[in-house]
């Protein structure tokens, strides 16, 4: 307690004639400004902005743009298209309407349902040998790259089924 008190005191020490000599000093001279050239005023600029300027002119009068359409497309890519738009008819569908799925009865050739993508993930993974990326591309009319890429990448929930153990659970015991 009595240090604080003699802290204040050194601090509070002639600390008006300190105020006084702080505020008397000269400041500092501010910085001066860089010099701005004179507004215009707004009419002579919108004159300024509207007059023909000659040379210009008479350069944008030799400037010669010469435009073409784009070529048609090709007779290939036009097919790609058509093959695009062909449907084929579904090959598994789920048995009642739980979410409107069962109302698609066709789907464009190189696509797959949900059903069906499910389908022929589980028979590959039954049956490797049998449903080969080659088959499940010629049944679902899709490309190979894209059925090998879906066969190796995706993989379908796993269910593991874990007994339940036959050791009969401790029970505390009241003492």
């Amino acid at each position: 307690m009595m240090g604080a008190r003699v802290g204040r005191m050194f601090r509070n020490f002639n600390l008006e004639n300190r105020a006084h000599r702080e505020i008397a000093k000269e400041k500092p001279v501010a910085a001066p400004r860089h010099p701005t050239p004179v507004a215009e005023s707004a009419e002579e600029i919108v004159q300024e902005i509207h007059k023909k300027n000659d040379p210009l002119l008479s350069l944008l009068k030799t400037v010669y743009v010469e435009s073409n359409d784009p070529a048609p497309q090709s007779v290939a890519s036009e097919s790609k298209i058509t093959a695009v738009t062909e449907r084929r008819q579904l090959k598994f569908s789920l048995p009642s309407d739980p979410y409107g799925i069962c109302d698609i009865t066709e789907v464009p050739k190189g696509k797959l349902s949900i059903v069906e993508a499910l389908h022929a993930l589980n028979n590959h993974k039954r049956e490797p040998q049998t449903w080969t990326p080659e088959k499940v591309a010629q049944e679902f009319s899709l490309d190979l790259k894209d059925t090998k890429g879906l066969l190796t990448f995706f993989i379908p929930f796993e269910m593991k089924i874990i007994p339940p153990s036959e050791d009969v659970p401790k029970q505390i015991k009241d003492s």
